[in-house]
């Protein structure tokens, strides 16, 4: 039963299907629509086939319903019947929560997705704990995303957005005691050097647990 995998993320939306070596994307945006992404995927996916469709959003997700509109797209997201607009079962997960799934060895893991925003997400024991650490104040009266999101980098420059990645890393290692520290994301490769006692993720992985989510009861 081949799964069609659906990243959707502040700039793009990749896809792969299962079995096939080469992604595809289009570009989304902060005024894509679950429809116009559903279309979009659809156009995209031309001459493939599939099942069953996993789709990670970058928003609260609650049994595979979006329960916040995603802050760097357009509106329409929650409750939006997805099943309906693919024609198959469809399972969503948040966006770092699906890449933390397929980045996972064991343990107790956290995982921080450096992009547009900063996704977070933890997995205990092969239970994907997603969560919104992004949004909680950090300094300044800024979030963590903030400061460490697209526009953060941008504000900051490089040298003094790298320096709060490492320290926002250590401050929530404190705080949550994982064993195993990813950081994935876009602008994961930008950091240069990883901080101490991490190690770097990868976008494809977000498809591997993509995949894996139907592996999940």
């Amino acid at each position: 039963m081949p799964i069609l995998a659906v990243d959707v993320g502040g700039s793009h939306v990749k896809i792969l299907l299962s079995g096939e070596a080469r992604r595809r994307r289009v570009e989304s945006g902060p005024t894509m629509t679950p429809q116009q992404m559903v279309d979009a995927v659809q156009n995209l996916a031309s001459g493939w086939t599939w099942d069953r469709v996993t789709i990670g959003v970058p928003s609260v997700v609650q049994d595979h319903r979006v329960l916040l509109e995603p802050v760097h797209l357009g509106e329409g997201w929650v409750n939006f019947d997805f099943a309906a607009g693919f024609g198959c079962p469809v399972r969503v997960i948040n966006d770092a929560a699906m890449q933390a799934l397929g980045s996972y060895h064991g343990g107790t893991m956290l995982f921080l997705g450096l992009g547009t925003g900063l996704g977070t997400a933890m997995v205990a024991e092969g239970v994907v704990l997603p969560m919104e650490l992004g949004h909680l104040p950090y300094r300044d009266g800024l979030t963590f995303e903030e400061y460490l999101g697209e526009q953060g980098r941008k504000r900051l420059g490089a040298a003094r957005w790298r320096k709060h990645v490492w320290r926002v890393v250590e401050k929530l290692r404190a705080a949550l005691q994982p064993n195993d520290v990813v950081i994935g994301g876009g602008n994961a490769k930008k950091l240069g050097s990883l901080p101490e006692g991490t190690r770097m993720g990868d976008n494809a992985n977000a498809f591997l647990g993509a995949f894996r989510l139907w592996d999940v009861p």
